[in-house]
């Protein structure tokens, strides 16, 4: 498992809402991805809908899963 300085961070939009804090995330580069939401977004109750703009961390360049880690305004 890489650490945190190795992973790399992406923008995107919310697609769709799935269970347990799961989201369907489109990358700026067209690739959908399920991301889940980072600890400091759920601890500060940060709500994330369809539609916002995102950052997700993603451990490897290709990989299909991620963490969203900032929502932007």
């Amino acid at each position: 498992m890489p650490n945190k300085k190795e992973t790399q961070r992406m923008d995107g939009i919310i697609l769709e809402a799935l269970p347990s804090t799961t989201f369907k995330v489109r990358l700026e580069n067209g690739k959908e991805i399920l991301a889940h939401l980072a600890g400091k977004l759920r601890v500060y109750r940060i709500k994330v809908l369809p539609g916002d703009k995102v950052t997700v961390e993603l451990p490897y360049p290709d990989a299909n899963r991620g963490r969203i880690v900032y929502r932007k305004k």
